[in-house]
């Protein structure tokens, strides 16, 4: 008798059947995954397109409603996923468990692997939000609303970085680095499908092969298309805006500084075209070429900021402020703030709807697409170094942009030289109008030019990701160049398109951002039990150890020919 059949606990399941079409438009997909998900994305569409009023009105009701009711389900479940991730890290014998059997290498070099981590979730938002989100937090925060501090004020700078280091720190990474580390431990290790319904297997078995898996995956696609949407918004909002103060004329923006009707249909097909075919060129050639543009032209505007920016002050508000994080973060990410009455409470509890809330939806929403990017590329990484390494390196990055670039912008404003200009633009515009300040309007129109080309490549690298991520999901976990799927990659790129400009036009980011909220609420669900699913399968793996039982795909095969021989 075998040692596996003498231990109290079973070997690990390493086969997960996924029933895909052998022929037809769906060859190698999952249908019953892969058209539910185009109605789900297509009604939505349709709903957004050709019933605007109404549309409106419901997700006003859902961001009056819903979004308050799982406010806290929010905070606590981003709380929940950063300590699973410490845990799983710090413990000597979990963290020493590798992605992968128990003598691979990593696939990738260390430099090229935080490169890749570097553009998996950071570039769109880091151009939007490096300027943004320090100055809106310098105009209002939490201590601003108890009246601890005055906004725009020297006193309200410290504050700001603690809430924006907050929001674009650990809770995003860890939310990402939780998804990859359930994906990847299993589909490694157990040799299971690269797919978010292979995640849970831990817990439920081959139950994931039938209608519970199918509607995990389902829920995952649908979640990376609004997730995308939000990214996708932001990034044409702020390209219009830009090609706007290149010159390229006033019809591109309407009265209130927003990209017009016209602009968001011609930016959308010129874009998403463009990563269509990026995509349809697969990882190897597109993706890998625009990742490599992206970290160069990155790295070159964030040195012009450390050079002829605030430097100084950036580097000051880099270390007071990861300092202050780190101090206030256990309290800030268990405090939910609720409607009491009061001024400053209503204010409280809105201002964290209206920040904290929202991105921990648009992490969840975003992470089957980063989780699933970042697990394909850290084969081989022990549990330790991947968390470390999914976590404080792109944590840090965030931290430079935002202290370099909006502790330039604040300086402008605290100093008078910006005279009000930055603050008073729209926060797709002030990154721009940051550059318009600093510089004389050559340099300025340049350095804008430099930004514009970086959204673009940046616009595109999201968008082909994406679309070959959902397809890989659809496609049972099978990598882009194994299934047939140039005609899914076109449908994709066109819900993904109509989708952001169908809700900018319905009514501009705010629409998108409720929507995702929404959509990511049932992901929401999916990760929790990922958590625990993935610490469940580390726990017992550990139990197997202990009693001689294998525990990856190479042992099982040992193991049979141990007891063949």
């Amino acid at each position: 008798m075998s040692e596996s059949s003498k231990s109290p606990v079973k070997p690990p399941l390493i086969v997960l059947a996924i029933k895909t079409a052998s022929s037809g438009f769906y060859n190698g997909f999952s249908k019953i995954v892969t058209i539910p998900a185009k109605v789900i994305v297509a009604l939505i569409i349709l709903w957004a397109i050709f019933f605007p009023e109404q549309a409106a009105e419901a997700l006003e009701i859902a961001n009056t409603n819903i979004i308050r009711e799982f406010a806290g389900w929010y905070v606590y479940l981003v709380a929940f996923l950063m300590l699973v991730c410490f845990v799983l890290a710090v413990i000597p014998s979990t963290g020493s468990l590798r992605l992968g059997n128990a003598d691979e290498k990593p696939e990738f070099s260390r430099f090229s692997w935080f490169a890749m981590l570097f553009g998996a979730g950071i570039g769109i938002g880091m151009l939007t939000y490096s300027t943004g989100e320090p100055l809106a937090h310098f105009a209002n925060n939490p201590d601003i609303i108890r009246g601890m501090v005055d906004p725009v004020s020297a006193e309200a700078v410290r504050p700001a970085y603690i809430y924006t280091f907050l929001h674009w720190g650990f809770a995003a990474w860890a939310t990402y680095a939780l998804v990859g580390l359930a994906i990847g431990y299993v589909a490694y290790r157990r040799n299971l499908p690269l797919t978010i319904r292979s995640a849970l297997a831990p817990l439920f078995g081959k139950a994931m092969s039938g209608a519970a898996g199918h509607v995990v995956d389902i829920v995952a696609v649908v979640a990376t298309v609004l997730g995308v949407a939000v990214t996708m918004g932001l990034g044409v909002e702020q390209f219009v805006v830009g090609l706007n103060r290149l010159g390229l004329g006033d019809w591109l923006v309407g009265s209130e500084g927003t990209a017009s009707a016209p602009a968001i249909i011609i930016a959308l097909i010129v874009l998403v075209g463009a990563s269509t075919l990026s995509a349809l060129s697969g990882v190897g050639r597109g993706i890998k070429w625009l990742s490599n543009l992206n970290m160069g032209l990155s790295f070159l505007l964030i040195t012009v900021f450390l050079i002829f920016g605030s430097g100084l002050l950036g580097l000051q508000l880099l270390g007071t402020g990861i300092y202050d994080y780190i101090v206030n973060l256990p309290g800030l990410a268990l405090t939910l703030w609720s409607a009491d009455g009061t001024t400053a409470g209503d204010a409280l509890a809105q201002w964290q709807l209206d920040w904290s809330v929202f991105y921990w939806a648009w992490w969840i929403a975003f992470a089957p697409f980063v989780g699933m990017f970042i697990a394909r590329v850290s084969r081989g990484r022990t549990i330790r170094e991947y968390i470390f390494g999914v976590v404080l390196v792109p944590s840090l990055m965030c931290f430079v942009w935002m202290a370099l670039v909006g502790g330039t912008a604040i300086d402008l404003e605290l100093s008078g030289v910006a005279g009000g200009s930055i603050l008073n633009a729209g926060i797709s515009d002030q990154l721009f109008a940051t550059l318009s300040v600093l510089f004389d309007p050559a340099a300025a129109t340049l350095l804008s030019g430099l930004v514009v080309i970086l959204l673009m490549t940046y616009l595109i690298t999201s968008a082909d990701s994406a679309i070959l991520i959902i397809n890989t999901i659809n496609g049972a976990g099978e990598d882009e160049d194994e299934v047939e799927r140039r005609h899914h990659i076109l449908f994709w790129g066109a819900a993904i398109a109509l989708v952001v400009g169908s809700m900018l036009i319905l009514g501009g980011i705010d629409a998108i951002r409720i929507t995702m909220i929404i959509g990511a609420l049932p992901f929401s669900f999916v990760v929790a039990l990922m958590a625990i699913s993935v610490t469940k399968a580390v726990v017992y793996d550990l139990i197997r150890k202990k009693h001689g039982v294998w525990t990856t795909s190479d042992g099982a095969e040992a193991a049979i020919l141990a007891e063949s021989a």
